[in-house]
Formats: C-alpha cells, structure tokens, sequence
C-alpha cells in the first residue's frame, strides 16, 4: 500500500492531485532560484507572517503551505506525498484528498497565527502532510475496514514517531504539526462519520 512501485507516468495518471501538489511545490521553488525573478519577493509575498495576517494578507494563511526554506526541507515533504498520498487519494477520491490536504494546512496556519507571537515567519507543507496522518488516524478509529491491520500499525507508528521528532529537531513549527494533525482527524472524523 505504501511501497511505490509505479512508473513516473503510470504514478502522474494514477495520483493526479499528489502529483499536482507535488509540481506546485518544486515549481515555487525553482521560481525562487530564477536569476530575473527575486527569491526574496516570493518569500516576503507568500511565507507566513503571523503580523502581515493580522494585518489583512489573509492569503497567508494557505500560501506557506507551497513554500520550503530549502532543497532538504522541499524533499523530505515530497518524499513523505509520495509515500503516503497514493493510497489515501486512491481510497478517498481526488476531490476529499485535495480538500483535507488544503483545510489541514490551514487549520495548522490558523493555529500558527493565533499561539504563535506576531514577529513569526514559517514556510512548509508538514501541517498539511500531518493532516493526512491524521486523517488516516480517523480511518484507524472510524473505518478499521478501509485499512489492514499492519497498514493502521504503520501509519499509528509514524504518526507518533512524527510527532517525537517535531519536538526533537530545531526550526520545527511545532504548532503547525500538532494541529495539521488534529485538523485531519477533525476532518476524518466529520467525513468518515457521514460514510458508517
């Protein structure tokens, strides 16, 4: 379930919303190595700014989801779609894949903004790649059925291994892992809850 083994097309037509996801991350950061086309100005536009939120530059709350600080930073987080997207959009559809992805990543933005100070600045897809863990966790409480049990052992494993290391590595947004992943077992919870 978790072991890749598709071609690059076969993966691109099969998962198109990881894929898509994936594309626009390491388009953004290709953009910010431009030489005509300012990295600073992408990061002082769309990064998270709790202080620019509260001033109004509300797009700030989903735009941070599409940027990382650096090429180890944009890899981990695509390694990790390309590992554990695949399943979850083929089990779910291409349209609740988006959407848990999007409104996880800006629950953990939102959160951000609220119990972070004003002078914080953060960059990443974790919050939304946590929602997904989340979300799978909700599939482990609500719908057993949808998972085997060796697949649910995994994702409870890295989910809590995940959270272990958010505390233990420095420049973590821990605020942004923790709730991404409550806002996916929020979001499992309301969408697996409709489905039983």
């Amino acid at each position: 379930m978790f072991t890749r083994t598709e071609s690059l097309k076969d993966f691109l037509r099969l998962y198109p919303m990881v894929s898509i996801l994936i594309f626009i991350n390491l388009f953004m950061f290709i953009v910010g190595y431009v030489p005509f086309f300012p990295r600073s100005w992408i990061y002082e536009t769309f990064s998270g700014v709790n202080l620019y939120v509260a001033d109004g530059e509300y797009w700030r709350l989903v735009t941070p989801i599409f940027l990382h600080t650096g090429f180890t930073h944009l890899l981990f987080n695509s390694f990790s779609m390309v590992l554990f997207g695949p399943a979850l959009e083929r089990m779910i559809g291409k349209g609740p894949f988006i959407m848990i992805y999007l409104l996880a990543g800006i629950g953990a933005n939102i959160a951000t903004f609220f119990l972070q100070p004003l002078t914080y600045m953060h960059v990443g897809s974790s919050g939304a790649i946590f929602g997904l863990f989340g979300f799978y966790l909700a599939i482990t409480t609500f719908r057993k059925e949808m998972l085997s049990h060796e697949n649910s052992q995994l994702i409870m494993t890295i989910a809590v291994l995940g959270l272990i290391m958010t505390f233990l590595q420095p420049n973590i947004n821990i605020t942004s892992h923790i709730f991404g992943l409550i806002s996916g077992f929020l979001l499992g919870y309301i969408l697996l809850r409709k489905k039983a």
